[in-house]
């Protein structure tokens, strides 16, 4: 027979419990002197936040590179490398005549001298150390009691009528705080956000729109009618007067020392006579 399949039942969520008079009392004066505190501390954590990154993606990544690679790996090698000098070869030479020669030594003294003897002392003091264990054995219990009596039983009685209690109220105002301390910064960062947003759109509307309308509206229009009107012209003037300068320099220096001579032109066609070379001969 085919089983039918129950359906998944989520459990019910848990009720909350009334607060009493005590968390109610606390809760709204504490958020608000928490937020009143915890704003300013925001803002200065922003802007420190933003100041850090800023300094470490730029500043602090880039020295500590140069530090490792040009500073601290030379040094590091070269300390390995001191270290296995000074350190590591003279263990391992001490390690190998000193320290093998003398605990081959004493075990062989603790096999052959030592455990013998212990062997003896013990079947002779055995009976004596099991007085001494008995009477150790009544001390301690006679300790713990005196301990329980005296020190226990009154310190469970001051935990649970006098410090638990206290210690139930101190936790009910340190969460009030804790909880207010995290309302009171996340609230504070919307309105850092919000300052920023504001303070963004106004450096917007007050300094860079009113320069991009001039640029586009007076500066452009005004360079362009001084490029056409003035710039070009001038130009053109200036290479007008500078062509005329460069003529009269030109004709005055012909007035005075003549038209400078050429060289005669190389005459390239073929000699004629005996001494013509043809191809064929």
């Amino acid at each position: 027979m085919d089983m039918q399949k129950q359906p998944y039942r989520q459990p019910p969520p848990p009720t909350q419990q009334p607060e009493g008079c005590l968390v109610v009392a606390i809760r709204i004066p504490v958020r608000i002197v928490v937020f009143l505190v915890v704003l300013p501390v925001r803002l200065l954590w922003d802007a420190f936040a933003a100041v850090a990154r800023f300094l470490w993606r730029y500043l602090v990544v880039a020295v500590a590179r140069f530090l490792w690679r040009y500073l601290l790996t030379p040094v590091g090698h070269a300390v390995a490398r001191l270290l296995h000098v000074l350190v590591v070869v003279p263990l391992i030479w001490l390690y190998r005549h000193l320290l093998t020669p003398l605990g081959h030594a004493l075990a062989w003294l603790y096999a052959r001298v030592l455990t013998p003897l212990g062997h003896a002392l013990l079947r002779i003091l055995e009976p004596v150390a099991r007085a001494v264990a008995w009477l150790l054995a009544q001390l301690v219990t006679a300790l713990y009691w005196t301990a329980r009596v005296l020190l226990v039983l009154p310190a469970a009685a001051l935990w649970r009528w006098i410090l638990a209690p206290a210690g139930r109220v101190l936790l009910i105002v340190l969460k009030e705080v804790l909880d207010a301390l995290g309302l009171a910064w996340r609230a504070a960062g919307h309105v850092a956000r919000a300052l920023g947003r504001i303070l963004g759109t106004l450096f917007r509307w007050i300094l860079l729109e009113p320069a991009r309308l001039l640029h586009r509206t007076v500066l452009t229009p005004v360079g362009h009618v001084l490029r056409d009107h003035l710039l070009r012209p001038a130009a053109q003037v200036a290479r007008a007067v500078g062509r005329a300068v460069r003529q009269a320099r030109a004709d005055l220096r012909r007035a005075l020392f003549g038209a400078p001579s050429r060289p005669p032109a190389a005459d390239r066609r073929e000699p004629v006579g005996r001494d013509t070379r043809t191809l064929d001969g």
